[in-house]
């Protein structure tokens, strides 16, 4: 068992469930201290519950990221309480409505870009500074195969991750020479409760989506830890600006 983000502190955001839960797990056995958000508290106490009973350590607190006053606070209880930021996945997001573009209502796109670009600037934006104070650190944005195709249904949550893309890259350029790598993650089609609802809007049962997936299966909520906890390690310390799919081959084809 390698010990990749021993001594480190890490900020995940969307750690209540899903990937964020799967992520948290990840890095605490590889040595990690977490510091867990969500805006659902009591799925990032279970988070939080199951990392302290894999022998891990890790801190909550209740975030609504598209908050300024309230991500600055984060950070900021981050570094009082963990002794500084040296690495954060930034997850926290939703789909928004399921529907054609010209259906999307008005409230349901502004609150998809608020929650999944303004949270992720917002972040970063108080994130990079503290790890500057730490010496450099690395940072992971969850992006998606919707921020590098398109995705019938999906507009303003397939907008919103093609601009996390682009910050990730800003972010990258801007930030790199001074010790802090800025990478996104774009899963696939992860076997979450998400995809579920996916499915159901564009009523295609499971067996005929797989057909589309090159490697021939969904993929798992861990198998997105593991790349977010290697691009968050010194073991990835040679890229950054990267929009990593994981994703079965899905934007390959």
């Amino acid at each position: 068992m390698g010990k990749n983000l021993e001594n480190k502190s890490i900020l995940i955001t969307g750690a209540g469930s899903g990937l964020g839960r799967a992520t948290a797990l990840v890095c605490s056995r590889e040595g990690a201290s977490l510091m867990l958000s969500d805006i659902d508290s009591e799925g990032v106490e279970e988070t939080k519950r199951l990392v302290l009973q894999a022998g891990g350590a890790a801190e909550v607190r209740v975030t609504d990221v598209s908050n300024r006053e309230m991500v600055e606070t984060l950070v900021a209880e981050t570094v009082s309480e963990l002794g500084g930021v040296h690495g954060a996945f930034n997850n926290a997001g939703i789909e928004g409505d399921l529907t054609g573009l010209s259906r999307w209502s008005e409230k349901a796109f502004d609150k998809t870009l608020a929650v999944n670009v303004k949270g992720v600037w917002l972040c970063m934006k108080y994130q990079i500074p503290a790890m500057l104070q730490s010496g450099g650190g690395s940072i992971v944005n969850t992006a998606s195969a919707a921020g590098l195709v398109g995705v019938r249904g999906c507009a303003g949550y397939v907008a919103s991750k093609h601009a996390v893309v682009g910050l990730t890259k800003v972010a990258a350029v801007e930030w790199s020479k001074r010790g802090i790598r800025v990478n996104a993650v774009c899963p696939g089609m992860i076997d979450t409760p998400m995809l579920d609802r996916l499915l159901d809007y564009v009523k295609a049962p499971k067996e005929t989506v797989l057909g589309q997936q090159p490697i021939g299966r969904f993929g798992s909520a861990n198998e997105i830890g593991e790349s977010v906890a290697w691009l968050l390690s010194e073991d990835s310390s040679f890229v950054t600006g990267v929009a990593m799919p994981v994703d079965g081959g899905f934007v390959a084809q």
